[in-house]
């Protein structure tokens, strides 16, 4: 069976993905923007990747799970993208988000070692809204449309 290509359609918003704690979020205040350039995998879908869209911060390994929001700025160049990420108070929890229906089939979850970037589709993306602290999803651009 041949897997389609993901469309622009498809994406609620991209999952960049670091095996570790990354050390300029660490001790941030929570809600601060930081502006990091993140690696990306040359792939078609970094023609999907545009300024603008909202891309969040997933935390491999036994601490897995959300440590930030924020928005995409500027298109991938050699190998990596600009983004403006906002320190959680509060991570999200792979566990806590994998108890959501919606949640499961993430790719992250599905293949957590593929590359960057990952997506979530809208439904994915709602799961995690809900479990943000108050006033957290206005730093994902988009978060309040349907999807």
């Amino acid at each position: 069976m041949t897997r389609a290509r993901l469309t622009a359609g498809d994406v609620a918003c991209w999952v960049l993905k670091a095996a570790s704690d990354v050390p300029e979020l660490t001790g941030a205040p929570a809600g601060a923007p930081v502006h990091l350039h993140r690696c990306v995998h040359p792939t078609y879908r970094l023609g999907l990747v545009q300024p603008g869209q909202g891309v969040l911060l997933w935390r491999s390994g036994r601490r897995a799970g959300v440590r930030a929001v924020g928005e995409v700025l500027s298109a991938p160049v050699e190998g990596a993208v600009a983004v403006r990420l906002h320190p959680l108070a509060r991570p999200v929890a792979r566990a806590d988000l994998l108890v959501d229906t919606r949640f499961r089939a993430a790719e992250v979850v599905r293949v957590p070692v593929g590359a960057n970037p990952s997506y979530l589709t809208g439904a994915a993306l709602a799961a995690v809204l809900e479990r943000l602290a108050p006033g957290e999803e206005a730093f994902l651009p988009g978060a309040g449309a349907p999807g």
